[in-house]
C-alpha cells in the first residue's frame, strides 16, 4: 500500500476517504481511457500517479463531484471525459 493514504494529509487534502476514493476512482479510469498523467514518475503503477497529483494538487473535484485538472478552465485544454455514468 502506498503511504501517503496511510497519512491524514491526503484525506483532509481532498476533504474526507468519500472525496478521496471518488477522485482517485475517476483519475485512474481517464488515464485508463487515455489521459497522460501530469506527473513524471518512473512508474507504471498508475495508483501512484494519481496519488502524486493529488498531493501536488494537480487534480481536485468540484462541488458537483467532478474531476478537474488544476489550472485548467472550461474554455481551454483538453476536452473532459464524461464521468458522470461510472
Amino acid at each position: 500500500m502506498l503511504e501517503e493514504l496511510r497519512e491524514e494529509e491526503i484525506v483532509n487534502k481532498v476533504g474526507g476517504r468519500f472525496k478521496l476514493s471518488t477522485l482517485i476512482q475517476k483519475r485512474l479510469v481517464a488515464i485508463n481511457a487515455g489521459s497522460r498523467p501530469l506527473v513524471d514518475l518512473k512508474t507504471d503503477n498508475k495508483l501512484e500517479i494519481v496519488i502524486q497529483e493529488i498531493m501536488q494538487d494537480k487534480i481536485y473535484l468540484d462541488t458537483s463531484m467532478q474531476l478537474h485538472v488544476a489550472g485548467e478552465d472550461s474554455t481551454g485544454g483538453p476536452p473532459e471525459l464524461d464521468l458522470t455514468n461510472l
